[in-house]
């Protein structure tokens, strides 16, 4: 994967038919729900007497209740039951709702359709533990990045086609409302079609009980998910992505109506702009992380969101057009390209923020529970998504306009995401490490696969420069504890990074004894625990770009806590303004400009025994000659 696009997934029989399943489904859904939605904000009175800002705030918010109330079922049943099989049952059940919709829709009984509504809302639920969990099962680690944001793209694909698909077809005079009803019916059978090509996907626990009370199983779900605080906290954040867009997409009907003045082919343009930003962010995220898991991506999108959320709000205030437009016409404005680019951001950047998240859930959860830590997932975005409903019925209740409804959204955003990278640093330090790796260098990773995606080990590298940490850290698709001298461990500003990423400082036994042994406790600790380690065993940076000789302190390592020693050699720093020159300790080299590549090379893992500081220099020492 790490050398074909991921694109090439689409090929492969145990990925496009699960793809094409999942995509008809968000299609369908979105078909039938736009369409509803799109009749009841511009032919309401022939349907119902009911308020539409109540309506269309409600609708959405049936759609999810269900993930409230069936996720822990569904968690359990995606655990226990082969995933093809599910699946299959699944798209019936979808034909089946359809079905009833179609009577719905060619009777004007909204109560009908409102009950299909909330069918497709279990449709839905029980599905979307299969299709987390199904990945991990069916894709290798460095495919899941890639895997998840093709799912993504595909979903929000899904979802622009089927809201312009729905809205287009509704007010299609004369046979909106037939051709409707028969396109979902036909869609949740091509689902189904596609669905008997999906491989066989063994249980994850096919000894599980089943607990049918789903409000004692949502407790217990969510419990076991909270004692994996990492894996807990990006549910928590990506369930308010979803609170986030909840908001937002709810609004845009009448925010197309009533303040842009536009028809429903206005409101069609805004729902196509934003999923094709998220489709977009999605595929990105492959491209961005190297082909692993990026968390430092998620703070990124995290500022995207806020940043533009606040944009759209001004350019709102902005747009001064009072007649009524359609979609060839709003372009005209003055304003419009402005409010578009600020949809196709939020969207974008909502992909940049999420795929991630998925990715570190899949990875860093118990494989055995997986099913029903995405189902606990389900049920927090649901919880999520119905306060987003409240909340926008509240905001408007006490008078607030919709462009005000995206400030409070995204000042609400920047206080969350603030919570969330103060509670764990670790996306914050993988941030600050994947900005200076693509701003300042380009890096190439040779063999980024032998570190290890679990247990415990000793990376060992050459000491370059003053930013060799953070160039490894970005490297790595797990977290490491650093030994550093203590006094680059003091340097301002990267002091904060170091600390934030539990750097170990260490000190020559001449100079702090006690420092020095209390770093090598903390060494032992980490690697007990099954913690990646890694030491820079020439004790000092480079002054004239050659190696020097590496100490003895990691022999007193793998002493004391016998663990695989893996060599690293750092290429192309040297001579940038990260690195010392000789003769003055304080002056920096600046032979390598701007941009230049750098090349960290990962070799072989070492037994501890074979592990002297003679032959891992030698090792760290030949891989260097592989610089290209």
């Amino acid at each position: 994967m790490s050398k074909s696009s991921q694109f090439a997934l689409l090929r492969q029989r145990r990925f496009a038919p699960f793809f094409w399943t999942q995509f008809f489904g968000a299609f369908n859904d979105n078909v039938f729900k736009t369409a509803l939605l799109t009749i009841l904000t511009y032919e309401a009175l022939s349907w119902t007497s009911m308020d539409v800002n109540l309506l269309n705030n409600l609708i959405p918010g049936l759609f999810i209740l269900p993930f409230v109330v069936f996720s822990a079922t569904a968690g359990q049943l995606a655990d226990k039951f082969e995933k093809s099989r599910l699946a299959r049952y699944v798209k019936v059940l979808e034909i089946i709702i359809m079905a009833v919709a179609a009577v719905g829709w060619m009777t004007h009984n909204l109560w009908l359709l409102i009950l299909a509504v909330v069918g497709m809302g279990v449709h839905s639920t029980i599905f979307g533990p299969v299709k987390y969990a199904y990945l991990p099962q069916q894709l290798r680690q460095d495919e899941l990045v890639g895997g998840n944001g093709i799912i993504e793209m595909g979903t929000f694909v899904g979802i622009l086609l089927g809201e312009v698909l729905g809205a287009v077809l509704v007010v299609h005079k004369p046979w909106g409302i037939e051709l409707v009803a028969g396109g979902t019916l036909a869609i949740a059978i091509i689902g189904w079609l596609f669905s008997r090509g999906i491989p066989l996907t063994p249980a994850a626990e096919p000894a599980l009980q089943i607990n049918w009370n789903p409000i004692t199983e949502t407790v217990r779900n969510l419990g076991f998910s909270r004692k994996n605080r990492p894996v807990f906290l990006a549910m928590l954040a990506n369930s308010w992505f979803w609170f986030y867009g909840a908001i937002v997409l709810a609004q845009f009907p009448l925010y197309a109506k009533n303040y842009l003045h536009g028809d429903h082919s206005v409101f069609v343009l805004l729902l196509t702009v934003f999923s094709l930003g998220v489709g977009t962010g999605s595929l990105l995220c492959e491209r961005l992380s190297g082909h692993k898991v990026e968390i430092g991506l998620v703070p990124f999108g995290a500022i995207g969101l806020s940043v533009f959320g606040l944009d759209l709000f001004l350019a709102s205030l902005g747009y001064t057009n009072t007649a009524m437009v359609d979609m060839a016409g709003f372009v005209q404005q003055h304003g419009s390209w402005r409010i578009l680019f600020d949809c196709v951001m939020i969207g974008l950047f909502g992909g940049l923020y999420i795929v991630p998240l998925f990715a570190v859930i899949q990875t860093r959860c118990d494989r055995r529970h997986l099913s029903r830590t995405i189902a606990g997932m389900n049920i927090m975005n649901a919880l999520f998504m119905v306060v987003a409903a409240l909340v926008a019925m509240t905001l408007l209740s006490f008078g607030f306009t919709i462009p005000q409804i995206f400030l409070v959204t995204a000042i609400l955003n920047a206080i969350v995401a603030i919570y969330i990278f103060t509670v764990v640093p670790e996306y914050l330090v993988r941030f600050v490490a994947w900005i200076v790796i693509h701003t300042i260098h380009r890096v190439h990773t040779v063999n980024r696969d032998r570190i290890p995606d679990e247990g415990a080990a000793v990376l060992v590298c050459n000491h370059v420069s003053y930013v060799d940490a953070i160039v490894i850290m970005a490297a790595s698709p797990r977290p490491i504890r650093f030994v550093m001298d203590h006094r680059i461990f003091k340097i301002p500003v990267l002091a904060w990074l170091f600390k934030t990423a539990k750097a170990i400082p260490i000190a020559p036994a001449k100079e702090n004894p006690e420092l020095m042994e209390r770093a090598f406790a903390q060494i032992a600790a980490a690697l007990e625990d099954g913690d990646l380690v890694c030491i820079f065993p020439e004790g000092k940076l480079t002054s004239t770009g050659e190696m020097n000789e590496f100490r003895g302190g990691i022999k007193k390592i793998v002493e004391r806590t016998p663990v695989p020693v893996i060599p690293m050699a750092l290429s192309g720093l040297w001579g940038s303004m990260w690195t010392r020159s000789a003769g003055n300790p304080f002056q920096r080299s600046f032979k390598r400009g701007p941009l230049s590549a750098l090349q960290l090379t990962v070799g072989e893992a070492i037994a501890p025994t074979q592990a002297t500081p003679e032959y891992l220099q030698q090792q760290v020492q030949t891989l260097r000659g592989a610089w290209q």
